[in-house]
């Protein structure tokens, strides 16, 4: 499979991991994905990240997604802001008080990556539709999966189309270029209310009948450059002959939890 799959629609970043983000026209993509993506987190003092949900990596820290996060000049330090979009002083100050916890700080990433999977996350608009189709009644769109990217794809694509792109090297633009590798299985944080976003169970419940909680695809960068919307996306190296989508093995994150466990991105 070769050539224009789709062209980006929104673009997608959060400056503080497990908040809302921010939606832009144009990024620019290094090694390690959109720049300034996920840079910082609300770390405790076991330097466990906030989630909404408790592993060994995450400590459930509910009311984040209620929160959105955005750089004003450049990528330096973010800007917090609270439920009512006004920007906090004191990002770390306002988070104790939000939280009613004195251990958590807002962080930059240090030598742990607050990456807990692949660096950059692109979902289609033929699987978001069809996840509203599953959940008449319930609001949804793309901030409940957290994507960097939503690729508007052509009429009558088939949900999930994303699972054919593993094992294959997508140029976004003319310059940037990823591969992709496999798809984010999903968690509660999927269900999670946020801003306009109600709580609702019925969003993971169809994922995980549907397609095993999985849902998007997930890349790493081979080139990087520049991302604006409008740009085509366009697989330009095949999988090699006689491969196969990569296993339950091969779909496990960078961190060491179990893998059976549900999992999203932050």
């Amino acid at each position: 499979m070769t050539g224009v799959v789709g062209v980006v629609e929104r673009i997608w970043r959060y400056p503080i991991k497990s908040t809302g983000g921010e939606r832009l026209h144009r990024v620019d993509v290094d090694a390690r994905g959109l720049l300034g993506d996920r840079l910082f987190a609300v770390r405790d003092a076991e330097g466990k990240f906030g989630s909404g949900k408790n592993t060994r990596r995450f400590r459930r820290m509910p009311g984040l997604l209620q929160l959105r996060s955005r750089y004003v000049d450049g990528v330096g330090r973010p800007e917090l802001l609270d439920p009512h979009g006004m920007a906090v002083a004191d990002p770390t100050a306002y988070i104790r008080r939000y939280l009613g916890r004195e251990d958590v700080e807002v962080a930059p990433e240090g030598a742990v990556s607050h990456f807990d999977q692949l660096p950059v996350s692109v979902l289609t608009t033929a699987t978001l539709d069809w996840v509203r189709e599953a959940v008449p009644g319930v609001p949804v769109d793309e901030r409940r999966f957290r994507p960097n990217l939503l690729v508007r794809t052509p009429p009558d694509t088939p949900p999930f189309v994303e699972d054919e792109w593993f094992g294959n090297t997508a140029r976004i633009g003319t310059a940037t270029c990823v591969e992709f590798v496999r798809s984010s299985r999903r968690c509660v944080m999927t269900n999670e209310a946020q801003q306009d976003l109600p709580h609702s169970s019925s969003v993971l419940r169809a994922v995980a009948d549907a397609h095993e909680a999985r849902l998007d695809a997930l890349a790493s960068v081979a080139a990087p450059g520049p991302v604006q919307v409008g740009d085509t996306v366009a697989l330009i190296q095949p999988r090699s002959a006689g491969s196969s989508k990569p296993s339950a093995v091969g779909r496990r994150r960078f961190t060491d939890e179990p893998a059976g466990q549900i999992r999203n991105r932050h």
